[in-house]
């Protein structure tokens, strides 16, 4: 019978809410203990340790800055300024840094005007 699926649902829903609660309980000791496991006072002389292990360097998708990139807005002035500089010679990373997009998007924008060899087969 559905009513009984119903209540077999319910009783699994609730059973995993107890899971995720129990988990994210964990979770929080275990992150709590992690400083004096590796022999630190507290979280800020880990995070410390942590940032000179690595030199300071960002984590992926954040700029040079720490802070996260915004999207580029792809339009045909854009494109214009791709077609300009691939005409004048220009590598991709010299258009990226130039015009302030990735150097995907500028294949993008190359691969959409025509201005890349098709692959040979």
């Amino acid at each position: 019978m559905v009513s009984n699926k119903i209540k077999e649902l319910e009783a699994a829903r609730a059973k995993i809410s107890k899971l995720e609660e129990a988990i994210a309980a964990e979770q929080a000791k275990e992150l709590a203990a992690l400083p004096a496991k590796f022999g630190f006072k507290n979280a800020a002389e880990l995070i410390k340790a942590l940032k000179a292990a690595t030199g300071g360097r960002p984590s992926s998708g954040k700029a040079k800055s720490g802070k996260r990139r915004k999207r580029a807005i792809i339009n045909d002035e854009t494109k214009s300024k791709v077609k300009a500089l691939t005409a004048a010679g220009k590598t991709g990373s010299e258009i990226a840094e130039t015009v302030g997009i990735s150097v995907p998007s500028v294949q993008n924008i190359k691969k959409e005007l025509g201005l890349t060899k098709p692959r040979k087969k």
